[in-house]
């Protein structure tokens, strides 16, 4: 897509990622900066698409929390466990810590996802909530567009040998998540 559509791919698929489509948002960022390094995009266009992307992302997240979040949780919350004990106190936890998680959650996948939709629930206000989620877009779109621009063709070696070795990876991951599920089993 980013070979056909340049730049408007860029920021539909990271808009949508943001929202919470499985979309490999990290990925797309590395390949990005790969491309800005070797001329395939420019440079001042791909950063303005990336970052107008996450962050478009992010508002319309934030919109439908304002909108649809409180509902959505008192209606179907209980069917995952969710009391309304629960959501008070991350209600008190986001209203303390949450521009924090807005401007440093982008890191962690599916967290990204969540607090948008979470600010705009807790009735954030909005100035506050783009301070916060913007200055972390532009944090989070930088670091890995930086990683595939300055390291773009170790990327993609590595890349390569992860796809030569991808049933060793897998394996090693299963037995490491087998042996840390038997060791805290055992513990207790």
């Amino acid at each position: 897509w980013i070979e056909h559509y340049g730049v408007f791919a860029l920021f539909g698929l990271l808009a949508l990622g943001i929202i919470a489509l499985p979309i490999p948002d990290e990925s797309l960022m590395v390949v990005a900066g790969v491309l800005m390094f070797e001329g395939s995009l420019a440079i001042p266009h791909t950063l303005l698409a990336c970052y107008l992307g996450t962050m478009t992302g992010i508002t319309v997240s934030y919109f439908l929390g304002r909108t649809l979040g409180k509902y959505v949780i008192h209606r179907f919350g209980g069917w995952v466990g969710i009391t309304p004990e629960m959501l008070k106190n991350s209600y008190t936890w986001f209203r303390h810590y949450g521009t924090w998680t807005l401007l440093f959650g982008y890191f962690i996948p599916g967290i990204r996802h969540l607090t948008g939709i979470i600010a705009g629930s807790i009735a954030l206000e909005y100035p506050l909530f783009a301070l916060f989620a913007y200055i972390g877009a532009i944090l989070w779109a930088s670091t890995f567009m930086a990683l595939g621009y300055f390291f773009g063709n170790y990327w993609l070696s590595v890349l390569e040998w992860v796809e030569i070795y991808i049933d060793e990876i897998m394996i090693a991951a299963i037995l490491a998540l087998v042996g840390y599920l038997i060791y805290r089993v055992r513990g207790k």
